[in-house]
Parts: C-alpha cells; sequence; structure tokens
C-alpha cells in the first residue's frame, strides 16, 4: 500500500471495554456499507437505521431518545432551531386549503411564516385568542387541519387548557401541537395531555448555555413521527452531532438549572410586584397573572422567564433607563446561565384581540445569579427610570 492511500485508510480500533460516561460524537455525512447489496436496498431499513450523514448518526440517536423519553412520546426528529422544528412540520402536514389555528400569543417568527410562506402556499393561518375555547371551538370546520398552542404564550406568557383544546380537536379529527419550550418535559408534558405532537426550542432550557441553536419534535403516534422524519429528510433538515453534543451535556444539568432559575424568578417577581415603578407582572406562578389556575393545576413546576411592564409615568425612559443595568444584558432568547431583558413590542402581533397595553412590555430572563445581586441590578434600572423621569423636556434651540 502506498503512503497516499495509508493516509486516506482507516484504522482498526476494537470498542471492546470502552465504556465512556458521555455520549461520543460521532460525525460522517458518508456511511460506509459492507456490500453492493446492503447499499442497494439501504432505503428498506428501518426508521432508525444509518443510511447518510443527513438521517443522523449515533449521536444523534443518543439526543433523539433521551428526548423522546422525556416527552413520553414515540419518536423525535431534530432540526437546527425552535423555529425550524415548527415550520418545517407545518410544511410537512399542511397542504393547499388547509386552516391551522395559531393563539393570538404565539412566537413572532412563526406569526410571520403563518402570514407569508404559508399564505403563499394556499394554507390559511386564523388567529385565536388563547384563552377564549368558545371562540377556538366556532373556528373550527372542515378545513382545519391542526390546532397550535403555545403555552404560555409569547411575551404575555397566558397559560392555554391544552387538555380541553384536545377533546374539542378530537371530536373534529384534529391534530393539536404545543410549543412547550418555557416549561421543558421536566415542568409539563403536552403528550400527556393529549397532544399529538410537542416541539421544544433545544436552544434554550435544554442547552442552557447560549451557544447552540436546536429544536425538536417529539409526537404520540410512530407513523406520525416517521412521516415526520421522511418530510424533513426530504428539505434537507439535519443538524450537527457536536450540537448535539452540547444540547445533551446541557440537559444533565436542566433539573438544577430550572430549579435555581424558577426560584430567584420568584424572588424577583414578588419584588416587582411590590415595586412602585411597576405596572405588572407576567409570571405563570403568581397569582393573578393570566392561566396562573390552569399554570397550578397542569404543570409541576416553571422556570427563570417572566415579562413586566413600567407604570406610565416613567414609561418613555424605558430604553435610556435599561442602559443602566449592569449585571443583566440586554438580548433575545432565554434559558442560558446569564440573566437576559429584551423590551419587546407586542401591539403588531396582536391581531384576534388588539393590545391595549403599553407600547412595550419587558422580558426578563433570570439565570444562575443570585437574586440578591439581580435586585440590585434592577434597581439601578429603576434609579434611571427617576432620574430620566425627571428630567424636564429639552428646550428647542434657536
Amino acid at each position: 500500500m502506498r503512503d497516499e492511500t495509508r493516509y486516506v485508510t482507516k484504522a482498526a480500533v476494537s470498542l471492546e471495554g470502552y465504556d465512556s460516561l458521555t455520549v461520543p460524537v460521532h460525525r460522517a455525512s458518508t456511511i460506509r456499507y459492507a456490500d453492493a447489496a446492503s447499499f442497494a436496498g439501504r432505503f428498506e431499513r428501518g426508521a432508525d437505521s444509518y443510511v447518510y450523514g443527513l438521517y443522523g448518526t449515533p449521536t444523534h440517536r443518543y439526543l433523539e431518545y433521551k428526548i423522546t423519553e422525556l416527552e413520553g412520546g414515540a419518536r423525535t426528529v431534530l432540526a437546527p432551531s425552535g423555529q425550524a422544528a415548527i415550520t418545517v412540520t407545518f410544511l410537512a402536514l399542511l397542504h393547499a386549503g388547509d386552516t391551522v389555528l395559531v393563539p393570538d400569543t404565539v412566537y413572532g417568527p412563526v406569526r410571520d411564516f403563518a402570514g407569508q410562506e404559508l399564505k403563499a402556499l394556499g394554507i390559511e393561518a386564523v388567529f385565536y385568542d388563547p384563552c377564549d375555547l368558545d371562540a377556538l371551538a366556532a373556528l373550527v370546520d372542515d378545513r382545519t387541519r391542526m390546532i397550535w398552542v403555545e403555552s404560555p404564550g409569547s411575551i404575555t406568557l397566558e397559560v392555554q387548557d391544552l387538555s380541553a383544546i384536545v377533546r374539542l380537536a378530537r371530536e373534529k379529527g384534529v391534530l393539536v401541537g404545543c410549543d412547550n419550550t418555557w416549561a421543558s418535559p421536566l415542568n409539563f408534558r403536552p403528550l400527556d395531555h393529549g397532544a399529538d405532537i410537542v416541539v421544544e426550542a433545544l436552544s434554550k432550557h435544554f442547552c442552557g448555555h447560549s451557544d447552540v441553536l436546536m429544536g425538536s419534535v417529539t409526537v404520540r403516534d410512530d407513523a406520525l413521527g416517521y412521516s415526520l422524519k421522511a418530510a424533513f429528510g426530504r428539505m434537507g433538515i439535519g443538524v450537527s452531532p457536536d450540537d448535539c453534543v452540547l444540547v445533551l451535556r446541557g440537559l444533565e444539568t436542566l433539573p438544577a438549572r430550572l430549579t435555581r432559575a424558577a426560584a430567584s424568578a420568584a424572588t424577583v417577581a414578588g419584588w416587582l410586584t411590590r415595586h412602585a415603578h411597576v405596572d405588572r407582572v407576567l409570571f405563570p406562578p403568581l397569582p393573578g397573572s393570566p392561566g396562573h389556575d390552569l399554570w397550578a393545576r397542569d404543570f409541576s413546576g416553571s422556570c427563570g422567564v417572566l415579562t413586566f411592564s413600567v407604570a406610565e409615568p416613567v414609561r418613555e425612559a424605558v430604553f435610556e433607563a435599561l442602559d443602566a443595568l449592569e449585571l443583566i444584558s440586554i438580548g433575545a432568547s432565554w434559558g442560558g446561565t446569564k440573566s437576559l431583558i429584551a423590551p419587546t413590542s407586542v401591539k403588531s402581533l396582536r391581531s384576534a384581540r388588539p393590545w391595549t397595553g403599553p407600547a412595550y412590555l419587558l422580558r426578563l430572563s433570570v439565570g444562575l445569579e443570585h437574586s440578591d445581586d439581580l435586585v440590585a441590578d434592577l434597581e439601578r434600572f429603576f434609579a434611571a427610570l427617576d432620574t430620566a423621569g425627571n428630567r424636564p423636556p429639552a428646550k428647542g434651540g434657536a
């Protein structure tokens, strides 16, 4: 054998006796087949076999199987982001002439996708009030293929009655999908409540370190799961095994991180409710927050994500005052170890029930910092609100 050949030839390494505590990274685009016959019959293999890197390596299977177990489902498909997990599921299951019912509080990019790509494909997205079951029931007709649920809802965190929505859907033969990213399967399992599909943005709680983009789709029925897996493959949707390992690593600390973040968020939320500059705090574990009773009935825990608004006299100074924060970063996403705050306008994201609240809400993702330090940082924000709010208006120049 020539030297050039030796450089590209695999060495034979025995794995006997090797059992690592960690998941190994298997990177591959090409899968080698034992013979021509097995290559010719590769598409007759089972859904979990190895055909090509796009359809997964053993590293992908570790993560798929673990998520399936945690969700209590039959099969999981991975996607490059939470958004992709939702949109590709829509593309795989909806067809021209179908209607999908979407909560008015859905994640903004999903709303945008529904109004652009779905509309162009002849699929109608109808937005419904997430808290009005009677209004939702009136929207279901012969064209309805799916009811989408996001609970708690994006930004304003309304909790939906998933069990009641499932009962409504079953009567009409309609699928139910649920974005469960806020809760994670640790705190809520939509499939146990009858949903057909559950999506997680793994970028958030599962990964937990703000350095991976990934999403998952888990289903109750294996036939539906196989159909989704095939559709994802046809669309060329795949994820990196290196990212799978990062998500698997984060998953091991998810219970500890969520418990810590939820406890700190409860402390911060309670403090915010007593602050003179706070108009309202939206946090499902908080009595009086939209859907609190449903949260108490169905959920086993919380996370660190809450939303609040400031009182009318100082609202105009919010953007300037946010720059006073030293510990809490301004940024999108949530679920990482470091706290984030995001000023968000929801008026343009509501249609079923027009938004009449403040122009901007502040979504706070509480990380793993000590709650006392977070409160001290928020005090800096409120002090800056005081300063800016009491400043006389600038006089016009000559």
